[in-house]
């Protein structure tokens, strides 16, 4: 497979992108925190696709950005009262939130009956994510490689593994987004990441024992 490389100012670079998602290929772009490798979050066989090309275990969950709150009701049906505080403190940004999913998304987002979702900080990803839907999303890297900041990081590793990266520049935070597990009560930080644990207790008024 060779791999392509478009600059976001190639005025087909958002088109291909899309097109390459939308005819079930993988795609890596910038975000807010760290280059992300997608495929869309409702085609199985693209997810499958996404986790061949990183050398991911196959049993292991993996989130899905949204574009808008309205794409975040397409996964779960409900949104607990924390998920709500801290999407309304922290997004768009650099938190995954574990909510419950719905049953019928593909197999192979996740093992159990949850999910992570996320929305990102940054307008190349936004503007994708709102034209497209949905995108089943991780880092750009192979499995324990190191964080893909630039385009060149993720064509260092994944050249001839995908069909497309899309670059935007650096991204400018380098670090992975904070998880919490929403379905707990109360909830649990299960990565520490771009968000600090301090911020997270804040919004929820929660005084860490």
């Amino acid at each position: 497979m060779n791999t392509l490389m478009l600059h976001s100012s190639d005025p087909d670079a958002f088109k291909t992108t899309y097109e390459t998602l939308k005819s079930g290929g993988v795609a890596a772009f910038p975000t807010d925190t760290v280059y992300g490798l997608a495929a869309d979050a409702f085609n199985d066989a693209a997810i499958q696709q996404l986790f061949e090309a990183k050398g991911r275990d196959f049993n292991k969950a993996i989130a899905v950005l949204v574009g808008d709150l309205k794409q975040v009701f397409l996964l779960t049906e409900e949104l607990p009262d924390a998920a709500t505080t801290l999407i309304n403190h922290f997004w768009p940004g650099g938190l995954t939130l574990i909510v419950t999913k719905r049953p019928n998304l593909p197999p192979s987002l996740s093992p159990t009956p949850t999910i992570g979702i996320r929305m990102p900080d940054h307008p190349l990803a936004l503007m994708l994510l709102q034209k497209f839907g949905p995108l089943a999303t991780t880092s750009a890297n192979l499995t324990g490689g190191k964080n893909p900041q630039t385009a060149d990081d993720v064509l260092e590793q994944l050249d001839g593994r995908i069909p497309l990266i899309l670059d935007g520049g650096a991204c400018k935070g380098g670090i992975p987004s904070t998880i919490v597990d929403c379905t707990r009560n109360p909830i649990a930080i299960l990565r520490y990441g771009a968000i600090e644990e301090g911020a997270i207790h804040s919004a929820l008024r929660i005084n860490p024992s």
